[in-house]
Protein backbone atom coordinates (compact mmCIF):
# COMPACT_ATOMS: atom_id res chain seq x y z
CA UNK A 1 0.00 0.00 0.00
CA UNK A 2 1.21 3.38 -0.83
CA UNK A 3 1.23 6.45 1.80
CA UNK A 4 -0.21 8.86 -1.05
CA UNK A 5 -3.21 9.85 0.27
CA UNK A 6 -2.42 9.72 3.92
CA UNK A 7 1.34 9.60 4.64
CA UNK A 8 0.62 10.84 8.13
CA UNK A 9 -0.97 8.15 10.63
CA UNK A 10 -2.07 8.78 14.64
CA UNK A 11 -2.75 6.33 16.93
CA UNK A 12 -4.40 5.78 20.14
CA UNK A 13 -2.89 3.94 22.82
CA UNK A 14 -4.78 2.03 25.35
CA UNK A 15 -7.40 -0.05 23.34
CA UNK A 16 -6.15 0.93 20.13
CA UNK A 17 -2.49 -0.35 20.19
CA UNK A 18 -2.52 -2.59 23.41
CA UNK A 19 -4.61 -3.73 26.24
CA UNK A 20 -3.09 -2.16 29.19
CA UNK A 21 -5.92 -2.81 31.49
CA UNK A 22 -4.53 -5.63 33.78
CA UNK A 23 -1.46 -2.96 34.74
CA UNK A 24 -4.18 -0.11 34.79
CA UNK A 25 -5.59 -2.10 37.59
CA UNK A 26 -2.86 -3.23 39.90
CA UNK A 27 -1.85 0.34 39.88
CA UNK A 28 -5.63 1.72 41.02
CA UNK A 29 -5.77 -1.17 43.36
CA UNK A 30 -2.71 -0.59 45.38
CA UNK A 31 -3.57 2.79 45.16
CA UNK A 32 -7.22 2.10 46.58
CA UNK A 33 -5.61 -0.38 48.99
CA UNK A 34 -3.35 2.13 50.56
CA UNK A 35 -6.68 4.07 51.29
CA UNK A 36 -8.48 1.30 53.01
CA UNK A 37 -10.81 0.75 50.13
CA UNK A 38 -11.71 -2.65 48.17
CA UNK A 39 -10.33 -3.31 45.06
CA UNK A 40 -11.90 -3.07 41.63
CA UNK A 41 -12.95 -6.02 39.09
CA UNK A 42 -10.81 -6.02 35.58
CA UNK A 43 -13.88 -5.77 33.64
CA UNK A 44 -14.69 -2.39 35.55
CA UNK A 45 -11.64 -1.02 35.18
CA UNK A 46 -11.60 -1.23 31.62
CA UNK A 47 -14.83 0.86 31.17
CA UNK A 48 -12.84 3.40 33.00
CA UNK A 49 -9.88 3.78 30.79
CA UNK A 50 -9.70 6.26 28.21
CA UNK A 51 -9.80 9.46 29.52
CA UNK A 52 -6.03 9.80 31.07
CA UNK A 53 -5.18 8.85 34.34
CA UNK A 54 -6.41 11.43 36.73
CA UNK A 55 -9.87 10.45 35.36
CA UNK A 56 -9.15 7.27 35.81
CA UNK A 57 -8.28 7.29 39.89
CA UNK A 58 -11.65 9.69 40.04
CA UNK A 59 -13.70 6.37 38.62
CA UNK A 60 -11.86 4.11 41.09
CA UNK A 61 -12.30 6.20 43.93
CA UNK A 62 -15.40 6.85 42.94
CA UNK A 63 -16.54 2.93 42.27
CA UNK A 64 -15.09 2.60 45.57
CA UNK A 65 -17.37 4.55 47.79
CA UNK A 66 -15.23 7.37 48.50
CA UNK A 67 -15.60 9.97 45.68
CA UNK A 68 -12.67 12.27 45.46
CA UNK A 69 -12.05 15.95 43.95
CA UNK A 70 -9.57 19.02 43.77
CA UNK A 71 -6.33 18.59 45.79
CA UNK A 72 -7.39 15.15 46.95
CA UNK A 73 -7.79 13.86 43.56
CA UNK A 74 -4.76 15.33 42.44
CA UNK A 75 -2.55 14.11 44.87
CA UNK A 76 -4.28 10.65 44.44
CA UNK A 77 -3.54 11.21 40.74
CA UNK A 78 -0.08 11.98 41.00
CA UNK A 79 0.49 8.71 43.56
CA UNK A 80 -1.47 6.72 41.32
CA UNK A 81 1.42 7.71 38.65
CA UNK A 82 4.24 6.72 41.34
CA UNK A 83 2.81 3.11 41.45
CA UNK A 84 2.08 2.67 37.77
CA UNK A 85 5.09 3.95 35.89
CA UNK A 86 7.37 1.20 36.92
CA UNK A 87 4.98 -1.67 36.31
CA UNK A 88 3.21 0.12 33.22
CA UNK A 89 4.45 -2.70 30.87
CA UNK A 90 4.27 -5.73 33.29
CA UNK A 91 1.41 -7.75 31.63
CA UNK A 92 0.27 -4.87 28.86
CA UNK A 93 0.70 -6.23 25.44
CA UNK A 94 0.16 -5.30 21.83
CA UNK A 95 -2.90 -6.57 20.28
CA UNK A 96 -2.27 -9.50 17.87
CA UNK A 97 -0.72 -8.17 14.10
CA UNK A 98 0.01 -4.63 15.67
CA UNK A 99 3.54 -4.64 15.52
CA UNK A 100 3.24 -6.60 11.98
CA UNK A 101 1.17 -4.15 10.91
CA UNK A 102 3.08 -0.83 11.93
CA UNK A 103 6.54 -2.33 10.81
CA UNK A 104 4.69 -2.85 7.33
CA UNK A 105 3.02 0.67 7.17
CA UNK A 106 6.58 2.39 8.17
CA UNK A 107 8.01 0.80 5.19
CA UNK A 108 5.37 1.56 2.73
CA UNK A 109 6.51 5.06 3.51
CA UNK A 110 3.61 6.34 6.56
CA UNK A 111 4.83 8.15 8.85
CA UNK A 112 3.29 7.30 12.37
CA UNK A 113 2.38 9.48 15.71
CA UNK A 114 0.60 8.63 19.06
CA UNK A 115 -2.41 10.45 20.29
CA UNK A 116 -3.10 9.53 23.96
CA UNK A 117 -4.98 10.69 26.87
CA UNK A 118 -1.89 8.53 29.15
CA UNK A 119 0.38 11.19 30.17
CA UNK A 120 3.37 11.48 27.97
CA UNK A 121 5.94 9.89 30.44
CA UNK A 122 4.05 7.14 31.38
CA UNK A 123 3.59 7.18 28.00
CA UNK A 124 6.80 7.06 26.74
CA UNK A 125 8.27 4.89 28.89
CA UNK A 126 5.82 1.78 27.60
CA UNK A 127 6.55 2.83 24.26
CA UNK A 128 9.98 2.40 24.92
CA UNK A 129 9.46 -1.20 26.80
CA UNK A 130 7.42 -2.23 23.98
CA UNK A 131 9.72 -1.39 21.26
CA UNK A 132 6.99 0.84 19.82
CA UNK A 133 9.08 3.94 20.37
CA UNK A 134 11.59 3.53 16.94
CA UNK A 135 8.42 3.28 14.91
CA UNK A 136 5.85 5.99 16.58
CA UNK A 137 8.32 9.44 15.80
CA UNK A 138 5.40 11.69 16.89
CA UNK A 139 4.07 11.47 20.52
CA UNK A 140 1.69 13.60 22.32
CA UNK A 141 0.39 12.85 25.90
CA UNK A 142 -2.85 13.92 27.73
CA UNK A 143 0.02 16.27 29.98
CA UNK A 144 1.66 17.21 26.96
CA UNK A 145 -0.94 20.24 26.20
CA UNK A 146 -3.23 21.88 28.39
CA UNK A 147 -6.29 19.94 26.55
CA UNK A 148 -6.93 16.15 26.04
CA UNK A 149 -9.25 14.17 23.69
CA UNK A 150 -12.01 15.19 22.14
CA UNK A 151 -10.52 18.51 21.64
CA UNK A 152 -8.73 18.61 17.97
CA UNK A 153 -5.18 20.32 19.45
CA UNK A 154 -3.36 16.56 20.58
CA UNK A 155 -4.41 15.48 17.63
CA UNK A 156 -3.38 18.53 15.30
CA UNK A 157 -0.09 18.53 17.30
CA UNK A 158 0.70 14.69 16.88
CA UNK A 159 0.22 15.40 12.92
CA UNK A 160 2.28 18.56 13.03
CA UNK A 161 5.26 16.47 14.42
CA UNK A 162 5.78 14.74 11.61
CA UNK A 163 6.00 17.70 9.60
CA UNK A 164 2.30 16.90 7.75
CA UNK A 165 -1.03 18.50 7.72
CA UNK A 166 -4.33 17.57 8.74
CA UNK A 167 -5.59 16.71 5.00
CA UNK A 168 -2.45 14.04 4.81
CA UNK A 169 -3.46 12.34 8.25
CA UNK A 170 -5.78 9.70 9.07
CA UNK A 171 -6.44 8.49 13.17
CA UNK A 172 -6.90 4.95 14.17
CA UNK A 173 -8.32 4.99 17.41
CA UNK A 174 -11.14 2.66 19.71
CA UNK A 175 -13.55 4.94 21.23
CA UNK A 176 -15.71 7.80 21.44
CA UNK A 177 -12.95 10.23 22.01
CA UNK A 178 -10.76 9.09 19.12
CA UNK A 179 -13.47 9.45 16.86
CA UNK A 180 -14.64 12.69 17.92
CA UNK A 181 -10.89 14.15 17.83
CA UNK A 182 -10.46 13.31 14.55
CA UNK A 183 -14.06 14.71 13.41
CA UNK A 184 -13.33 17.69 15.06
CA UNK A 185 -9.44 18.29 13.24
CA UNK A 186 -11.43 17.00 9.82
CA UNK A 187 -9.28 13.80 9.93
CA UNK A 188 -10.78 10.22 9.12
CA UNK A 189 -11.45 8.00 11.46
CA UNK A 190 -10.75 3.95 11.75
CA UNK A 191 -12.19 2.31 14.63
CA UNK A 192 -10.80 -1.12 15.98
CA UNK A 193 -13.88 -3.09 17.73
CA UNK A 194 -11.94 -4.54 20.46
CA UNK A 195 -11.24 -1.35 22.60
CA UNK A 196 -12.26 0.55 25.44
CA UNK A 197 -15.39 2.13 23.89
CA UNK A 198 -18.18 2.82 25.82
CA UNK A 199 -20.63 3.65 23.19
CA UNK A 200 -20.78 1.18 20.31
CA UNK A 201 -18.85 1.97 17.51
CA UNK A 202 -21.62 2.00 15.07
CA UNK A 203 -23.19 5.13 16.53
CA UNK A 204 -20.07 7.27 16.16
CA UNK A 205 -19.95 6.84 12.73
CA UNK A 206 -16.41 6.13 11.84
CA UNK A 207 -14.94 6.03 8.37
CA UNK A 208 -14.30 2.12 8.75
CA UNK A 209 -14.54 -0.48 11.94
CA UNK A 210 -11.97 -3.25 11.96
CA UNK A 211 -12.00 -6.12 14.29
CA UNK A 212 -8.15 -7.05 13.35
CA UNK A 213 -5.38 -4.47 13.84
CA UNK A 214 -3.77 -6.73 10.57
CA UNK A 215 -7.02 -5.88 8.50
CA UNK A 216 -5.94 -1.72 8.87
CA UNK A 217 -3.83 -1.26 5.65
CA UNK A 218 -7.18 -2.49 3.89
CA UNK A 219 -9.58 -0.32 5.45
CA UNK A 220 -6.89 2.96 4.75
CA UNK A 221 -7.15 1.81 1.77
CA UNK A 222 -10.62 1.77 1.12
CA UNK A 223 -11.07 5.24 3.12
CA UNK A 224 -8.54 6.63 0.89
CA UNK A 225 -10.72 5.57 -2.62
CA UNK A 226 -13.55 7.58 -1.21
Amino acid sequence: MTPERFPAIIFDFDGTLVDSAADLRTALNRLLAEQGLEPRPLDAVRRMIGDGALKLVERGFAAAGRPVEGDTLARHGKRFLEIYEPISADSTETYPGVMATLEGLAAAGHKLGLCTNKPERATRLMLASLGLDRLLTSVVGGDSLPVKKPDPAPLLAAIAGLGLTPAQALMVGDNEHDVATAKAAGVPVVAVSYGYARVPLAELHADAIIDDFADLPTAIARVAAR
